[in-house]
């Protein structure tokens, strides 16, 4: 979709440095040509120079008529996502990224537009019919080129529940649409815990947690007022970095400015961590935080060691005394880079199965849904591989003996900060009782656990 409106704005502001937007046919080669996905073995001077490393989606895309900039674009699953937001300023000197509040709206349409489609990517005319219907869809989310409602989802494909400009002048623009029926309130924290763990002297194992507190409101009127309180227990550590929805009204200052990239001191903010909002008509996620929590879930040790034409394994993991020992799923997946598939496996494992890949070239170490009671178990083998085929894995990082467990979980009603929802604390302004259901729980996200007896990728390394 083009805006017409946005590209008359962009000119506006950015005045002699603005660049047009190319055809269509034009912006893609580009775009492939940035990402990649063309060329990709020809060094190209525009985008392969050492001054141009990027970190981030925002790319920098020369046409014709010069350098478009930022165009917000990633390759997911066989998919380019790509939009360009606008700029309200000035583009010489560039902005910070931060000060550019079209990228975070550009990136949540992209990614509520990936939510959409990527589920029958691998039905080819379900995903024709999907990306056929977007057209109608960007009408609602987007309908003059600032992002209404991301959650495409939930977004009806024909025209006629597209409602008209609401007539009660209090209702905000993301309520867009009106319930009906007795009001109920459903509150998920989902946190996500990353693990670098490499059991060696001499370098610091790292483990971050990120929350996410999802809300769906179901109540009627046109501005209805909900105050939800998210409580700790008793000498949890705070929870830090937090962002907010929009709808939220107002918030005590100092808990958005609780930053862990500051160490705790006394003057953190410890709570109550309210927030009163106006509620979207559908599921969004009311705020994001992170949290120093003193230690990672499960404690891992990797040994792996070359003896000739074999390889000697050995794994160790130890679930935390306060971890709650009840899992939806728990195992950990041992892949073999570089090498053949495997041939030959002995093993012994103290818990649990031990099952080969289809391709043998990963063991996965199925745990279950429990703990023993020691809370620890063990993997011990020795494997031997036959000659490697294109249809194996490689990798540039893992060589050699440098390779990794990676473990993938869940806990149910659980979260590792003991962050947690009281009911009770619920507040809303509507007639009738609101039945409150409240959930959470404890992924894993990037659990990694290193060879120790070989060198692997710092994340920090003391001076």
């Amino acid at each position: 979709r083009r805006y017409p409106t946005v590209e008359l704005r962009a000119e506006t502001f950015n005045g002699s440095t603005h660049v047009p937007i190319p055809s269509d046919s034009a912006f893609l080669k580009a775009l492939l040509l940035e990402l990649r996905l063309v060329d990709e073995h020809v060094f190209v001077e525009q985008r392969d120079t050492c001054t141009r490393i990027s970190h981030s989606s925002v790319h920098s895309v020369s046409t014709s008529t010069g350098e478009l900039w930022p165009v917000l674009a990633f390759h997911k699953s066989g998919l380019i996502y790509a939009c360009v937001p606008l700029v309200e300023g000035t583009l010489e000197p560039r902005p910070p990224l931060l000060t550019v509040s079209g990228l975070s709206q550009g990136l949540a349409l992209l990614l509520g537009i990936m939510d959409y489609v990527s589920p029958s990517r691998k039905n080819e005319a379900e995903l024709n019919a999907k990306v056929g219907q977007l057209r109608n869809l960007l009408i609602q989310a987007c309908p003059l080129g600032t992002p209404l409602n991301t959650n495409i989802r939930s977004l009806n494909g024909s025209f006629e529940d597209i409602q008209e400009m609401p007539v009660d002048k209090d209702q905000p623009a993301w309520r867009s649409s009106t319930y009906k029926g007795k009001p109920q309130v459903n509150v998920c924290i989902t946190e996500k815990v990353k693990c670098m763990q490499y059991d060696q002297r001499d370098v610091v194992d790292t483990w971050q947690v990120y929350g996410a507190v999802n809300c769906k409101c179901d109540i009627e009127g046109s501005a209805p007022n909900v105050t939800l309180s998210l409580s700790l227990p008793t000498n949890a550590p705070p929870l830090q970095d937090i962002v907010v929805h929009h709808c939220v009204t107002s918030v005590d200052p100092a808990m958005l400015l609780s930053t862990s990239a500051e160490p705790l001191h006394d003057s953190v903010y410890n709570g109550p961590y309210k927030f009163p909002f106006i509620p979207p008509s559908d599921s969004f996620d009311l705020c994001y935080y992170t949290s120093q929590v003193p230690v990672p879930p499960i404690l891992g040790c990797y040994q792996l060691v070359e003896e000739g034409s074999q390889i000697k394994i050995m794994v160790n993991l130890k679930l935390h005394e306060s971890i709650k020992n009840s899992f939806e799923y728990c195992e950990a997946r041992i892949p073999f880079f570089n090498r053949g598939p495997i041939a030959q496996l002995e093993y012994k494992v103290s818990y649990g199965q031990l099952d080969l890949s289809r391709e043998k070239s990963l063991l996965v170490w199925v745990i279950g849904q429990k703990f023993p009671k020691s809370l620890e178990v063990s993997l011990t083998g020795t494997v031997s591989f036959g000659t490697a085929g294109k249809e194996h894995p490689t990798d540039y990082v893992c060589t050699g003996n440098t390779a990794y467990v990676k473990l993938y979980f869940r806990i149910p009603d659980f979260t590792l900060t003991g962050c947690y929802v009281d009911q009770h604390s619920v507040q809303i302004f509507v007639p009738g009782k609101p039945k409150v259901t409240a959930s959470r729980e404890l992924i894993s996200s990037d659990y990694y656990i290193w060879n120790s007896k070989a060198p692997a990728p710092m994340v920090y390394k003391p001076l």
